[in-house]
């Protein structure tokens, strides 16, 4: 018999990818969701078992782990991001499990502006003195899903448009990264205390982004960066939370800065997975015939509609983001870094890894 593993988060991107993998590998999976919904009796019909909870309950979290030995922990990307992932560590531990396969992100370090990355370093670093259970982190930047979020009007009116300047990224897609998670788990010894970070094939620019787009969609796409402000107002306008504007307006910064093409493309999927990275290409054609892979509820609409969402983003007033976060009491440094002007966490990335604090435990390299 084969160990059990749980998957969180696991109607999520790179949680079903994670969940269908390791069934295909003859795992028994508990998949663990928030709802019972179509996604969820996707992953039942497949052969997982469906626990419903909150992550953010220990009671949840002990019941779910009953005769688990590995977990792929996916943090649901929420307010009290540290909190819930000191729980599942405390869980973790209490079950005794093997390992957990920790999603981070690749640009955690603590002096970055935003607090969720912040507590992702924090959380890297604790998850390392759990006493008997093993940690592999999978540590991804920005997906490729993240260009396709102004789907409407890239079809409809063929403008990418984001603040992303000239910016560099291997943009990974959700599969690979669901697809590393679910073959680091399937044989876990050789990568115990190592960081993955998946990526696309090759390092391309928003121009690049915008040229295989008008190949997917059949139309001129052209890209046109914008500020930071006009960000905030279609993600406003678009509906995303503050909580996520917060620290993706910092991400989009380090974009245009640099942070995602330190230490990229990496060979972590071919050597994972036995096989390449999908290209933006491949993903783009995906995630176009299938909006919901690129967030739920999304479609490209009618021409009409697009444009009426172009007149609500012009007359939609840009958040102040600085007072919502003092306004919630979160901490205010009084000098953040963004990632690419912090000198230890370049050191780090071009090495491959995350950025940890030193340990007697000897951190692998992937």
């Amino acid at each position: 018999m084969k160990p059990r593993i749980l998957v969180t988060s696991a109607a999520g991107r790179t949680g079903s990818v994670a969940v269908l993998e390791l069934l295909g590998k003859g795992f028994p999976v508990r998949a663990f969701v928030r709802r019972n919904d179509a996604r969820s009796e996707t992953l039942r019909k497949a052969g997982a078992e469906i626990f419903v909870g909150d992550l953010f309950d220990l009671s949840d979290l002990q019941s779910a782990l009953v005769d688990v030995q590995r977990a792929y922990h996916c943090p649901p990307v929420a307010p009290n991001l540290l909190h819930g992932m000191m729980l599942f560590a405390l869980a973790a531990e209490e079950a005794k499990l093997e390992v957990v396969a920790l999603m981070s992100g690749w640009n955690p370090h603590p002096a970055h502006p935003t607090i969720q990355t912040r507590e992702h370093w924090i959380a890297n670093n604790i998850y390392r003195w759990m006493p008997t259970v093993d940690v592999i982190y999978v540590n991804p930047g920005l997906f490729a899903f993240t260009y396709l979020l102004g789907l409407p009007v890239i079809v409809h009116f063929g403008m990418l448009v984001g603040p992303w300047g000239d910016g560099l990224n291997a943009p990974p897609s959700s599969e690979d990264i669901g697809s590393v998670a679910a073959g680091v788990l399937a044989e876990p010894s050789p990568h115990i205390g190592k960081c993955y970070r998946p990526t696309g094939p090759k390092l391309i620019s928003p121009h690049d982004v915008a040229a295989v787009l008008t190949d997917v969609v059949g139309r001129k796409v052209k890209y046109q960066d914008v500020s930071i402000k006009m960000f905030l107002k279609a993600a406003t306008a678009q509906g995303v939370s503050a909580f996520e504007i917060a620290h993706l307006r910092f991400y989009f910064e380090e974009l245009r800065g640099g942070t995602y093409a330190v230490g990229a493309p990496t060979d972590h999927v071919q050597e994972i997975c036995g096989r390449p990275p999908e290209s933006f290409e491949t993903a783009a054609r995906r995630y176009i015939a299938q909006p919901d892979l690129i967030a739920p509820g999304l479609g490209a609409g009618t021409k009409l509609e697009a444009l009426a969402f172009m007149v609500k983003m012009m007359l939609t007033r840009a958040p102040d983001l600085d007072r919502w976060e003092r306004e919630r009491g979160h901490p205010m440094l009084r000098e953040p870094v963004l990632a690419h002007d912090s000198r230890d966490w370049r050191e780090a990335a071009e090495q491959k890894k995350l950025l940890l604090l030193p340990t007697s435990r000897v951190q692998g390299e992937a």
